[in-house]
């Protein structure tokens, strides 16, 4: 199963690849910026001046950045190149930074820098997923725009957990982060989730996602007791390695009948345990798909090159 593809559609919008001699979609799409693998940053810098160049800028409200240096993986996010041009989008609403897949380059492989600038230069952004997290940054943030926040990656720094639990982000809904694993830069702790959990920078959040963890039985420790599971309507702790630990504390903790969804996909829990959390909470959409050998020692995450 591949759990990093290149989307199809983005911002309800069909996605379309930006050629400068290409033809052009008769209706509104999801623009693609790519350059060939043998390509440098200069050549997506002149693409990208082309795309400015060659369409109506009021038109764009979705973009997605693909290979923005050939080999992503030797060539940072061009994150000043972007906080300068994309703001002659002025309906951009849906940013996708980093669609890459494991072919063109590893998720733990993409180089990234402080993403802050962006997002400081787009305050009409509602819509950002950010995958890979290899020299990643983010200092916190104040941003009304935001309602949909992801970050993508086989390992999400510390330092960034925290950036977005100190962010503050009043619309926000929808929050996920794919927290990974030390061997690729996932140092983040329970305690680097204390602001996020707390929940009083985000106000509006009702869906959350810490997944892709392996220290999943901690995190869901820590979500049993948090405040912010309360406003939720869906919780997401898939793709990690949750075992019957865990479970156990999210069962002990506080009422999670509210959910609608309760999302565990990718897990170590036992058939025993699976049937303790589908008849504790009735009503709730318990996604348990993908059990694995809840004895064996090796246990991966979904994601993680």
């Amino acid at each position: 199963m591949s759990y990093v593809d290149h989307p199809e559609d983005w911002g309800g919008l069909p996605v379309h690849t930006f050629e400068p001699d290409g033809e052009r979609p008769g209706g509104a799409v999801a623009w693609r910026l790519e350059v060939g693998y043998e390509d440098g940053p200069d050549d997506f810098a002149a693409l990208l001046d082309a795309f400015l160049g060659a369409v109506d800028p009021a038109s764009v409200s979705a973009l997605l950045i693909g290979q923005w240096g050939g080999a992503a993986y030797e060539h940072k996010l061009p994150v000043a190149l972007l906080a300068e041009k994309l703001p002659a989008l002025p309906n951009l609403r849906a940013l996708f930074v980093g669609d890459l897949v494991p072919e063109e380059c590893e998720i733990s492989w993409i180089q990234h820098g402080d993403l802050t600038p962006v997002l400081e230069a787009l305050p009409g952004l509602e819509t950002l997923t950010v995958r890979g997290g290899e020299g990643l940054e983010l200092r916190p943030v104040h941003h009304t725009g935001l309602r949909d926040l992801v970050f993508e990656s086989g390992g999400l720094p510390a330092g960034v957990v925290r950036a977005v639990g100190a962010s503050d982000l009043p619309n926000v809904s929808s929050l996920e982060l794919w927290l990974g694993t030390d061997n690729y830069g996932g140092d983040a702790t329970v305690a680097d989730l204390a602001d996020l959990l707390g929940g009083s920078k985000l106000p509006a959040l009702r869906e959350l996602g810490l997944r892709n963890s392996e220290i999943a039985d901690d995190v869901a420790a820590a979500v049993a007791g948090a405040p912010v599971v309360a406003r939720l309507a869906v919780l997401d702790l898939s793709m990690g390695v949750l075992t019957d630990r865990g479970a156990a504390a999210l069962l002990a903790g506080q009422p999670l009948t509210h959910l609608a969804e309760l999302r565990l996909w990718h897990h170590y829990l036992s058939t025993a345990m699976m049937e303790r959390l589908v008849t504790a909470l009735p009503g709730v959409a318990v996604d348990l798909d993908e059990q694995l050998d809840d004895e064996r020692e090796d246990r991966w995450i979904a994601v993680s090159e």
